[in-house]
């Protein structure tokens, strides 16, 4: 046992079982910790800002320009389980650090692109390393923060950042598109992650014993790799070439022929890469699928509003990044303020159902959106009740997603967070999208032919491109109350103790058993 955890205090549990605090610089892990997830989900964004000059640059035609997003979301979505299990088995700090290390690299490479195959590849690249760096960092936050306060404290920062990062991501990709080029989006990357790695090197400390020693599984690492890559492709395809593309409907059914041929595998092998433990508990296959119902209302929206910001309200890249920052004040709070104070003394359901309902009727009130609709009037209240509400619910919900996993198991049930977020964000952005651009044309047909000179036929073009955002909106409002209700009943978990407690081999996610000492 190490000098650390023979010093450190002891607690009792109610269940009488003994646990250890955790280690001295644990808050300071968090700092690196959340420095590293605000890059990753900064790159959500910063690089659609960019795309339409990087595009001029490099010479990339409109119909391959949706690789430079593909190209990430294939390598991210489709390896995020493998990262998972590989930071689980050889250790999440290790993971951690090579994961920064070479999303750093490829962003370099990223930003030095001369051709589009090198920016695809690059963009690939960052990928494959975000599925490593991911799922450990949430991980490394499972394993670290055990007691339910300080549990709350880390996730509610961690759950801010996660929310209101993308938002950011349109401000200073705003900035640096407008006031440097395009390259500085990819290149703003290395710091960030040298930054994260050099701190995380010297200040985490892993718990000792918790580490996955199983062999990998093969067979599960290539079905659930190329199902889920099959899956993002399907939806992301669908966005572009239509739901009856030939591509598009083999991808999707290729991607159900893989992923219940991994389901099968998993529930026969003897070291599964995702023990079904993990996604059969109620609470966390309810978290899992509120989650990402939850992206995919979210994601649309964020398309639509800067779309509709820029084209409609006519606001540069900047002004657009900063009208998003009531959303990200509101993530910050709800997150911070209201789910961290909250989560250690009320069920979990009761803070992510009513975050989903209160972002819900900020949608809502989107859905009153007209192309001379007040931003004071109508979108910064809506924008504060989609960020409170968001907020409030990602806390509880990546916490408890964690929360009595075996300490082995850490890595992959943290994957399954981002797994459901990341296909969630291709749902979300395919299936409004889709209904956006029917309603707009359905619009502009209907009203077209009273339009008789330029300027009044320019104005139904941009009531009819209203008119189809306002409609997404409705369905996503819809798809908001369902993960609600998802959350109100699959969610049962308690309120938390003052110690957090992991489950044990064999033995079911409730029941206490002592704490591995850091």
């Amino acid at each position: 046992m190490s000098e650390t955890a023979r010093q450190a205090p002891r607690t009792t549990a109610p269940t009488g079982f003994a646990v250890r605090a955790g280690d001295a610089n644990r808050w300071k892990a968090l700092v690196f910790i959340a420095l590293a997830q605000l890059m990753v989900v900064l790159d959500a964004t910063i690089v659609n800002i960019a795309l339409p000059s990087a595009q001029t640059d490099l010479g990339i035609s409109d119909g391959n320009r949706q690789w430079v997003v593909t190209a990430y979301a294939l390598a991210f979505g489709g390896l995020l389980l493998f990262g998972g299990r590989i930071a689980d088995k050889w250790g999440r700090k290790r993971a951690f650090v090579t994961g920064l290390a070479g999303f750093a690299l490829a962003s370099a490479l990223g930003g030095a692109a001369t051709t589009g195959p090198m920016m695809f590849g690059a963009r690939a690249l960052q990928g494959v390393f975000g599925a490593l760096l991911a799922p450990a960092a949430l991980s490394l936050l499972a394993v670290m923060f055990t007691d339910a306060r300080e549990r709350a404290k880390a996730f509610g920062i961690y759950g801010a950042i996660a929310g209101g990062g993308g938002a950011v991501g349109l401000i200073l990709g705003g900035f640096l598109t407008e006031y440097l080029n395009w390259r500085w989006t990819f290149f703003v990357n290395v710091p960030f992650a040298v930054v994260a790695a050099l701190g995380a090197w010297f200040v985490i400390r892993e718990p000792e014993g918790s580490r996955n020693r199983n062999p990998l599984d093969i067979p599960g690492v290539l079905l659930s790799t190329l199902g889920l890559a099959a899956l993002v492709y399907g939806f992301t395809r669908a966005e572009s070439d239509g739901w009856g593309d030939a591509v598009t409907v083999a991808m999707f059914v290729a991607s159900v022929v893989l992923l219940l041929a991994f389901v099968i595998v998993e529930s026969r092998v003897k070291a599964p890469l995702l023990p079904l433990r993990v996604v059969s508990n109620r609470n966390r296959g309810g978290i899992y699928l509120s989650l990402g119902l939850a992206i995919i209302g979210m994601f649309g929206l964020f398309l639509f509003l800067t779309y509709y910001l820029q084209v409609v309200k006519g606001y540069s890249p900047v002004k657009t990044g900063f009208a998003f920052l009531p959303m990200v004040a509101g993530m910050i709070t709800g997150s911070t303020q209201i789910g961290t104070r909250l989560m250690t003394r009320i069920r979990a359901r009761l803070l992510m159902g009513p975050g989903f309902l209160a972002a819900g009727l900020g949608m809502l009130l989107l859905t009153q959106l007209k192309t001379d609709s007040s931003y004071g009037l109508l979108l910064l209240p809506a924008m504060v009740l989609l960020g409170l509400g968001m907020g409030t619910a990602f806390m509880p919900a990546m916490s408890l997603a964690t929360q009595g996993v075996e300490p082995r198991d850490a890595g992959v049930a943290s994957a399954m967070v981002n797994t459901s977020q990341q296909v969630g964000g291709a749902i979300g952005t395919a299936l409004l999208n889709t209904i956006a651009a029917s309603a707009k044309t359905s619009y502009f047909k209907d009203h077209i032919a009273g339009a008789a000179t330029k300027p009044q036929q320019r104005l139904v073009g941009l009531q009819a491109m209203v008119h189809g955002y306002s409609t997404a909106i409705w369905f996503a409002v819809g798809i908001l109350g369902l993960a609600a209700l998802i959350a109100f009943t699959f969610v049962n978990a308690g309120r938390p103790d003052t110690t957090e407690v992991i489950s044990g081999e064999g033995a079911e996610d409730e029941a206490p058993v002592p704490v591995l000492a850091h």
